[in-house]
């Protein structure tokens, strides 16, 4: 792939982004969404290894079944009420597939078992892209509908964040981790949408930011699996010193920025009466944190066996952007004390 096409691609996934962002017609939200899918699947194949080809028509499959669904909903929904704006969503039946559809293509349970499938044949740069970017556009949809259940939105998120929490257990490979990761985070944007969209929208906004540091420490230390990690020291010791600080804020602990959109989510689920399910999200938001303490412990305490060709890094350092990184890294560790303001401005 020659050198503009990458810039062309990443521009039509901005230009389909900001299509989904300003249609209030459900032909216009669908066609923003397609270019979103079609723009970013030459940049899933550009390595032209098999996993990658897999990858990406796994992604491709799912995404036209996500969005062929998504369509029939605002067809079904004009021919009962003649109504194609999105805010008109008034029919049970075509409400709840749209909610459906847009849940299969951000990723939520119990829709979510293609995600840690294509994030494992992707390279980190396009996995991070994949787990942020493209979640933006199905979440400014979501948030326009008024669902005809009240709660299915919160019982999506709830079976999110428990198998987002659990999934992320087992794993040995680090993308397949963050893709559970990715399922849990989303869980917790969905889990309280009905109740605050400021709150949900501020979940999403922390966890692009702290996901941003952890796929970009990945890609600095080219780490795909909890074997590399053990490494990482001889590449970037400040780094590898403050990567447990990013692990464990993505689990959400005190004093880290991760720990702002727990707590407000909990506390507004509560406010609302919802008492066991936040109590069911606290819960496996610790068992979420088990994994994340095992990536901690793997790149600042764990050494490598052969150590002599893994000191070879250090000894000769590449040169890489660093800059993003720095500031992932420290926006995803030192944010929790701006929430009051950061809440104000999103309220």
């Amino acid at each position: 792939m020659t050198a503009f096409l990458p810039v062309i691609f990443l521009f039509s996934l901005g230009l389909g982004t900001t299509i989904t962002f300003a249609s209030s017609h459900w032909v216009l939200a669908w066609m923003g969404l397609e270019i979103n899918t079609l723009s970013i699947l030459p940049l899933m194949a550009n390595s032209h290894h098999p996993r990658a080809i897999e990858a990406a028509t796994k992604y491709f499959l799912t995404q036209a079944t996500a969005a062929t669904t998504m369509l029939f909903a605002g067809i079904s929904n004009a021919w009962i009420t003649g109504q194609w704006d999105i805010l008109q969503m008034s029919h049970p039946v075509p409400t709840t597939l749209a909610i459906l559809a847009l849940s299969m293509k951000m990723g939520l349970a119990p829709f979510h078992y293609w995600l840690p499938e294509v994030l494992q044949g992707l390279n980190l740069t396009t996995a991070l892209i994949l787990s942020t970017w493209q979640k933006l556009a199905p979440f400014i949809l979501l948030i326009q509908m008024t669902p005809t259940h009240p709660n299915i939105l919160m019982w999506l998120g709830l079976l999110s964040i428990l198998i987002g929490s659990w999934g992320g257990l087992g794993q040995l490979q680090l993308r397949k981790i963050l893709a559970y990761s990715s399922i849990a985070h989303l869980g917790w944007t969905a889990v309280v949408m009905q109740f605050s969209v400021q709150i949900s929208l501020l979940i999403l906004l922390t966890y692009m930011i702290m996901t941003s540091a952890m796929f970009l420490m990945f890609n600095f230390n080219k780490a795909t699996n909890f074997g590399a990690l053990t490494i990482s020291w001889t590449k970037a010791p400040t780094l590898a010193s403050l990567a447990p600080l990013v692990f464990l804020s993505l689990g959400g602990l005190p004093p880290l920025t991760g720990f702002a959109p727990k707590w407000l989510a909990i506390q507004e689920l509560t406010t609302q009466g919802q008492v066991l399910v936040s109590l069911l999200a606290a819960l496996a938001a610790l068992i979420g944190l088990y994994f994340y303490l095992r990536l901690a412990r793997t790149m600042s305490m764990t050494f490598s066996p052969n150590n002599p060709s893994g000191m070879t890094p250090w000894r000769l350092p590449v040169v890489q952007q660093t800059l993003p990184l720095a500031i992932s890294v420290i926006a995803s560790t030192s944010l929790l004390p701006l929430t009051p303001m950061i809440v104000a401005m999103i309220s």
